[in-house]
């Protein structure tokens, strides 16, 4: 009864659109657990809503005009169980190191010099890998540059036309890199077993493998009846990575059929300067065979002209360059400090890596048990390697209902501070680089 009051509450509000569709569906996904990680001197204790999969509210809607044309659309809102609101941010509480490695503001022996120094480092930190909330916190500053605006509808928002010879989609959507790279994930991009838990850089969310969707974007999708499928994606001013990419390109071809669900898939963003900016590739998928499924991936990322970089020069120049000058920093000294952070950060957000997956699946009446090793090859100077092992169980109490539980450990090395996440919300960090992190989730997902 409650659910069908939410409904022609919902559906009253969008009368008009309703009205002109020959099928329209609401749906969702409710999904909340208990995660506890021990990453650091003690362990950790949390509440996480969308551990196996994001809880959402979407709308979906079909107008079938004959001859196999078909008007479709699809919006889909982000819901955080937790708090009843729609934003997510890192599960651990420690701070991440990466981006500011190096930036170590000279004092030149002045005691007050020396403590204007450590104030300084610990704002930049703050503002470039805060401890919690890392996407309400840095989503105000990559808005600065036309980023993210964190809307209602942020994990999807299109339109389109479907015809005899493929569909056009135009809004905001999951890239075709990211569409290979969620197939061949043992753990289906949640729990702490995702593979998405170490790939990219060390800096976090800012140093992203993978655009995961894009605004402003035009694809084209087909699909043909042996099973071979594919997609390309165009992306004008503000698409790709954080919204900021100046262009963005991406496609995959897929087959389904016979047992395996497989594909490549590339990704690539243009920066504002023409500079070439994230490139993604991935092969991979799965093959099914009786009580087994097998999954294998493997993918490069590299990133040499973050797009964030003009962005956090730009905070550095109008929040931290002012309070320097407030604070009777010599210009000199504040022209050195410049220098350190501009050197640092340049170096710190490069991103060059590849990563490999390897997992199955075993079905055992109305469960599954999952497992998968992951590691991720860090190619630049720091080295800073990671491999997550991880093991789980699923259980079906229900069609649409089931519970689950998940243990992950990952090894980092060196400036590495991964930590196991969650499908919407980032791991964060361990409490040292190079710290172990151990991780034990379990939780329950309903469908409607």
């Amino acid at each position: 009864m409650k659910l069908k009051l939410l409904a022609l509450t919902i559906g009253a509000c969008f009368a008009a659109p309703v009205l002109a569709q020959s099928s329209v569906t609401i749906y969702g996904i409710l999904d909340a657990g208990i995660h506890i990680n021990n990453s650091g001197n003690g362990t950790q204790t949390k509440m996480v809503s969308g551990i196996a999969d994001g809880s959402r509210l979407g709308f979906k809607g079909t107008e079938d005009m004959g001859g196999g044309y078909k008007a479709i659309f699809n919006l889909e809102a982000r819901v955080e169980l937790d708090t009843g609101g729609n934003k997510a941010g890192n599960i651990s509480d420690y701070q991440g190191y990466a981006l500011t490695k190096g930036m170590d503001f000279p004092d030149f022996g002045s005691p007050a010099l020396k403590g204007a120094a450590a104030q300084t480092l610990a704002g930049v930190r703050a503002g470039l890998q805060p401890k919690y909330n890392v996407n309400a916190t840095t989503s105000a500053i990559l808005n600065r540059g036309g980023g993210p605006d964190g809307g209602l509808f942020d994990r999807t928002a299109y339109v389109g036309l479907i015809t005899p010879v493929g569909g056009i989609l135009a809004g905001r959507m999951y890239t075709p890199a990211y569409e290979v790279f969620a197939m061949a994930d043992t753990f289906e991009v949640g729990m702490a077993g995702t593979w998405g838990g170490i790939t990219g850089g060390t800096g976090g969310l800012l140093t992203a493998g993978v655009a995961i969707r894009s605004n402003k974007s035009l694809q084209y999708r087909m699909e043909l009846p042996n099973g071979i499928a594919a997609a390309v994606m165009y992306g004008f001013k503000n698409s790709g990575y954080v919204g900021l990419d100046k262009e963005f390109y991406a496609a995959n071809v897929r087959y389904k059929a016979q047992g395996f669900d497989v594909g490549v898939g590339y990704n690539r963003g243009n920066n504002t300067d023409g500079s070439r900016g994230l490139v993604t590739a991935i092969v991979g998928g799965s093959y099914s065979m009786d009580a087994f499924k097998f999954f294998a991936g493997y993918k490069t990322m590299k990133n040499d002209n973050s797009i964030l970089l003009p962005v956090f020069n730009d905070v550095w120049d109008s929040d931290i360059l002012p309070g320097l000058k407030a604070g009777g920093v010599p210009a000199a000294v504040q022209a050195a400090w410049t220098s350190v952070f501009r050197t640092s950060i340049a170096k710190n957000f490069k991103l060059d890596a590849t990563s490999y997956s390897l997992g199955l699946h075993y079905k055992i009446g109305e469960g599954r048990i999952m497992t998968s090793v992951s590691h991720q090859d860090d190619k630049t100077l720091s080295n800073s390697d990671a491999t997550q092992y991880a093991l789980g169980y699923d259980y079906n109490l229900s069609k649409r209902t089931d519970i689950y539980a998940v243990v992950a450990y990952i090894k980092n090395q060196n400036d590495g501070q991964y930590s196991p996440g969650a499908a919407s919300a980032p791991g964060g960090f361990t409490e040292r680089p190079g710290e172990a992190a151990r991780t034990l989730q379990f939780g329950m997902r309903h469908r409607f």
